[in-house]
């Protein structure tokens, strides 16, 4: 499982941006999202760098 921060994730609609911009990548199981905890989980075998590249062009920063 994947688990990547994300400061700038703050409401519904962010996460409903991210699971639309993880949704045609192939591999992914499930997609879990804290709002609170500002972290995503992501299951699945799905290519982590591909993961990360659908995230940062939904316009969202990773955090280190």
């Amino acid at each position: 499982m994947l688990t990547l921060t994300l400061p700038g994730m703050t409401c519904g609609g962010c996460a409903a941006a991210i699971r639309q911009a993880l949704a045609p990548l192939p591999g992914i199981a499930a997609v879990e999202i804290d709002l609170k905890d500002k972290r995503v989980q992501v299951a699945g075998e799905a290519k982590p760098e591909a993961v990360r590249a659908a995230i940062i062009e939904a316009g969202f920063e990773i955090a280190a």
